[in-house]
Order: C-alpha cells, then structure tokens, then sequence
C-alpha cells in the first residue's frame, strides 16, 4: 500500500477485539438466517456481517470517529 492509503487506513482494534468481533458477527449472521424471516433476516445478516468484516479488517470506522484506537500502532 502507499503512503497515502495507509494514512486513511490504520488498524485501530487489537487481536482481541478482532476476534470478538469475527465471532460475534458471524453468531449473530447464522442466527439471523437461522431463527428470523424476510427482509428484517437478510437485514440483521447483513449487520452482523459488517460487524465481522470490521474484525477482518482490524478498522472500525465508529471507534475512529469516537476516539478509540490502539495509540501503540502506526
């Protein structure tokens, strides 16, 4: 990546936080198409399924926008 790209993307969860966040997302994803119907599933799906994209990446836009980043990674 180049210079530019990493000032706009910088990990900002620690290993933890993205683990929960997999697993958290995932849960709530199968348990959507699972237990719920229609649109709200799909809608609730597709939720949790940001939330575990957000552990993959290792970026969480709410907590960049609140504050909250790991200060030690550059």
């Amino acid at each position: 990546m180049s210079e530019d790209a990493m000032a706009f993307y910088r990990k900002n969860i620690g290993g933890l936080h993205q683990a929960m966040r997999i697993a958290l997302g995932a849960a709530v994803a199968g348990a959507a198409l699972i237990y719920l119907a229609g649109t709200v599933a799909w809608l609730v799906a597709l939720g949790g399924a940001g939330f575990a994209l957000t552990g993959l990446v290792g970026y969480c836009p709410m907590c960049a926008m609140a504050g909250i980043g790991r200060g030690d990674m550059s």
